[in-house]
């Protein structure tokens, strides 16, 4: 264990450079299709094979990396909380039961991890008077169309965007985002709906120029 902890740290930075900018390959419905499923790789790691940990990473370390940049301006801070995320699963390997998906029990852990780091920055911004440059859309980076898509997510309900991300982006099923949110699947459904129609009509509304290059992602909406 102490082992794969090392290699993790060591070579983190040049497996994200390399898997930051390509998909993950031979994916299949369980997770991604290889010898071993998710599952089987979480608990041989558990078992002490560190490479069945190194195989996780490659998998999921570019979709965690998005997870987080979708959500964090910076991107020093979502590369940070992506480190974390596997840290935090290569401390736990021990007490990991496979009673779900492996792909939920990672997100389940990169949730709480974001959710930490909110509520650092809220306590920075109300008592330390520091600036939340998540609130500055001048410091955002990207195209006038893919800030503008941006600022219209963040205008949706907190719980409604959440479900939105995990839907469209991460590609989770309804059953696994409420096993994630802890809500009723039919409650996934319509809030998922009502999130699609809010942020259509925000879409719909005038904007620049730039910003109606939005095609693909208003038709998914």
């Amino acid at each position: 264990m102490q082992d794969a902890l090392q290699a993790f740290v060591l070579n983190s930075e040049a497996l994200s450079a390399t898997s930051m900018n390509e998909p993950p390959e031979n994916q299949n419905p369980n997770g991604h299709g290889s010898l071993s499923t998710d599952e089987q790789l979480m608990q041989q790691f558990a078992q002490g094979a560190a490479g069945a940990f190194t195989q996780l990473f490659e998998r999921y370390n570019q979709p965690i990396f998005g997870f987080f940049r979708r959500r964090v301006v910076d991107p020093a801070h979502a590369e940070e909380l992506t480190q974390e995320t596997f840290l935090a699963i290569v401390r736990g390997a021990a007490r990991y039961q496979a009673r779900a998906l492996f792909r939920t029990f990672l997100y389940a852990i990169a949730l709480k991890i974001l959710r930490a780091h909110r509520r650092k920055q809220a306590f920075r911004a109300t008592f330390l008077g520091q600036r939340n440059s998540a609130q500055d859309p001048a410091s955002r980076d990207g195209t006038d169309a893919s800030l503008y898509l941006r600022e219209a997510v963040a205008k949706l309900d907190a719980t409604d965007r959440e479900i939105l991300l995990l839907r469209e982006f991460e590609e989770l099923t309804y059953a696994e985002i409420a096993e994630l949110l802890h809500l009723p699947l039919n409650t996934v459904r319509s809030r998922l709906f009502r999130a699609r129609v809010a942020l259509r009509e925000l879409l719909q509304t005038p904007a620049p120029a730039a910003a109606r290059k939005l095609t693909e992602f208003e038709e998914r909406v």
